[in-house]
């Protein structure tokens, strides 16, 4: 998922006269501990199945809004955020990422300028080639929306060389947002159908690590299983796809650079 005329070099492959390049590098924000399973977890294992480093920006738990189970349960705010942080280490080890949490306080997720220093400095960190976060509605959770602003925010701010704080600046990374719970309610359009068969068994060992919302499972199973019927009814009938394809969806809020369409 990259512009078509900026390909980067080979993992390990030098430049001309240099040393090998750098792995190339995703950046995920989201806004709670699932998210970046349900939505993402497909493109976070093939770049890290491509030896790319991945790393997962989390910035609530999802304790207040998203661990209704462990509240039923009688579970504290504390132990809420403790299983929460457990079951999203052990699903970004699952998918080959390094996860950091900010713990920002979820229901309402608020944007602060602390906080979207804090994303800057990521930014800067992890000089993404991609970017995926959430899109820029969702009327089921506000916390969504909040969390693609500063993500866009910071993108911008680590672009500008007079932006206070450490790391070199970043370029244009292209970004991605992946698919919300309800679609059709939150003006998604599935521009782009990323095929993740290869690595379907990967993202679903990684969804089994959220045992606090058991009930998504398959939901995301069923949703990855549509997205793969639509992929191959846009890929043409000689691809060679799997009979049963799994797809995820992402919409592109950045023209794409190309110099050939395809």
């Amino acid at each position: 998922m990259t512009p078509s005329d900026a390909p980067s070099p080979r993992l390990g492959q030098p430049h001309a006269g240099g040393p090998p390049s750098p792995p190339r590098s995703t950046l995920v924000i989201t806004a709670h501990a699932g998210d970046f399973v349900w939505r993402a977890g497909g493109a976070v294992a093939l770049a890290a199945s491509r030896g790319e480093k991945v790393t997962i920006a989390c910035l609530t738990f999802g304790e207040r809004g998203e661990s209704a189970k462990a509240w039923r349960a009688g579970r504290k705010l504390d132990e809420i955020k403790a299983i929460r942080r457990d079951e999203a280490e052990r699903a970004a080890t699952t998918l080959g990422a390094e996860v950091r949490f900010f713990d920002a306080g979820d229901y309402p997720l608020l944007a602060t300028a602390e906080l979207t220093d804090q994303l800057v400095a990521v930014y800067r960190d992890t000089q993404p080639d991609v970017v995926l976060t959430h899109p820029t509605e969702d009327p089921y959770n506000g916390d969504h929306p909040a969390a693609n602003r500063m993500a866009l925010e910071a993108r911008i701010l680590a672009q500008a060389i007079g932006y206070p704080g450490e790391g070199e600046i970043i370029g244009a990374p292209p970004v991605f947002y992946f698919e919300p719970h309800q679609p059709e309610m939150s003006g998604f359009r599935p521009e782009v159908l990323l095929d993740i068969t290869e690595v379907w068994e990967t993202k679903r060992r990684a969804l089994e690590c959220l045992a606090a919302q058991q009930h998504l499972w398959d939901y995301y199973t069923d949703l990855a299983v549509r997205r793969g019927v639509q992929l191959k009814r846009n890929a043409g009938p000689n691809l060679g796809l799997a009979h049963k394809t799994m797809a995820e969806a992402y919409m592109r809020p950045y023209p794409q650079i190309a110099k050939e369409l395809a």
